[in-house]
């Protein structure tokens, strides 16, 4: 839809230059009542509802009006004279304004309208957020002598009676905490309890209750990029890297969850007491997928987790004496659902050499009991809502295009995920996925 208004505005005003050459003449009535139709246009299709209209539409709509308000005024004016005809102005004029119209619809062109994922469950889902204060950390992106805070948002039943099952998320390692909405709406919508984490400084902006807006800190994103780069750290420098990223999502989370579960038993006139305390789920995409694992073996009350496309930080060990990465020897007894796109599945062959994989390996016994699900065709961003709400930034961030459709991977991931934590958390059905979908 956003294409085909661009394509036929620029039409449209190439029409306009074409008649305005050939009749030589500047100003017609025929160009005033074509800028007044097409904003009359676009605005019935807004009412309409073929574009739903969102603060990205703005600027394209103000251009039309001004646009058609010139017109007008143009029509109710009485010319004195005709000014001399210029071809050149006329094109000059034209270049301008495709450029301006162009400019104007990018926003559109970034985040077109899309169909949401499909919601199964028979809850209405309701959301809230809150900012919470650790007290016992002091912020280590900053020189100011400061408490670090974490930015939560909850997804939950609306109107439902009983507690649920809480499960706690954690984004990639520049994401952000919405970054799985359809997933958290869908888990909701079936009786759980999401809450969805922001961690300061690693996720690309958050914003707390009091309007404090973070960035994601120069310094990490340049950390991210230099350990994919091959040659871009030595192997204990990695090593060392990753530990500290995951020393600061568990700390994160397990603050969340600590919280949470402190609330829940004095708060009972909120999402709180919708919370079931003795069940617990956490997952997580990217780098947060790799802080669940690691956070799962610090605490003994999570019972379910899944891995969206990360690497088994956690799991590594390094030795100074070899310089070498090995993987831990300890069994993994925690239900777990691990799913993989095409650029994490081709690293967990035993033949790779990609090291930060070692240990998510098919091959790897002490993760025997895990499911392994492979998105053939997907990339990385494919299993987070991305390609849907920003189609261009999904292929310009994961390097292409992904060949698989993007609402069966996320529905079909959702679904996946919804019927794991039913089986673990709730004991219900059997879980029994496919290899490959």
């Amino acid at each position: 839809m956003e294409i085909l208004i661009l394509v036929i505005t620029l039409v449209f005003e190439l029409a306009n230059v074409v008649y305005s050459i050939v009749a030589k003449q500047s100003r017609s009535k025929i160009k005033s009542w074509t800028r007044i139709i097409m904003f009359i246009g676009f605005m019935m299709l807004i009412f309409g509802k073929v574009v739903v209209w969102d603060f990205t539409w703005g600027l394209f709509q103000g251009l039309l009006f001004i646009l058609a308000f010139k017109e007008i005024i143009a029509l109710l004016r009485k010319h004195i004279h005709t000014p001399r005809y210029k071809s050149f102005s006329t094109i000059w004029k034209f270049l301008l304004l495709a450029l301006t119209i162009v400019l104007t619809l990018v926003p559109v062109l970034l985040f077109p309208q899309y169909r949401p994922p499909q919601v199964t469950g028979p809850y209405a889902v309701t959301t809230t957020t809150y900012s919470y204060v650790d007290k016992n950390r002091i912020e280590e992106f900053t020189d100011q002598d400061e408490n670090r805070f974490v930015n939560v948002e909850f997804w939950y039943p609306e109107q439902a009676e009983g507690t649920y099952p809480l499960i706690v998320f954690s984004h990639g390692a520049f994401g952000i905490k919405t970054s799985n909405t359809s997933t958290f709406t869908e888990l909701a919508s079936h009786g759980y309890v999401v809450v969805s984490i922001d961690h300061p400084y690693h996720s690309f902006y958050t914003v707390s209750e009091d309007g404090k807006v973070v960035t994601v800190n120069s310094e990490y994103m340049q950390e991210v990029s230099n350990s994919n780069k091959e040659g871009g750290y030595l192997l204990d420098e990695f090593f060392e890297l990753t530990q500290k990223w995951m020393k600061l999502r568990t700390d994160d989370m397990d603050f969340v969850i600590d919280t949470i579960l402190e609330q829940a038993e004095q708060d009972k006139d909120s999402v709180y007491e919708r919370i079931d305390t003795q069940k617990i789920g956490v997952f997580g995409h990217s780098m947060g997928g790799a802080a669940s694992i690691a956070l799962s073996r610090e605490r003994d009350d999570i019972d379910a987790v899944v891995n969206i496309d990360a690497p088994f930080f956690s799991e590594l060990l390094y030795d100074k004496v070899t310089n070498e990465l090995t993987a831990k020897s300890e069994a993994y007894t925690i239900p777990l659902l691990n799913v993989y796109s095409d650029d994490v599945w081709v690293q967990l062959d035993s033949n790779s050499s990609y090291l930060p994989y070692i240990a998510n390996r098919i091959s790897n016994k002490n993760f025997k009991g895990a499911y392994n699900v492979h998105f053939i065709g997907a990339k990385h961003l494919s299993l987070t809502d991305l390609p849907l709400f920003s189609p261009i930034l999904a292929n310009l961030l994961q390097g292409g295009k992904a060949d698989i459709d993007k609402y069966y991977a996320i529905e079909t991931q959702n679904e996946l995920i919804l019927r794991f934590f039913n089986y673990s958390l709730k004991n219900q059905g059997q879980f029994t996925p496919k290899a490959t979908y």
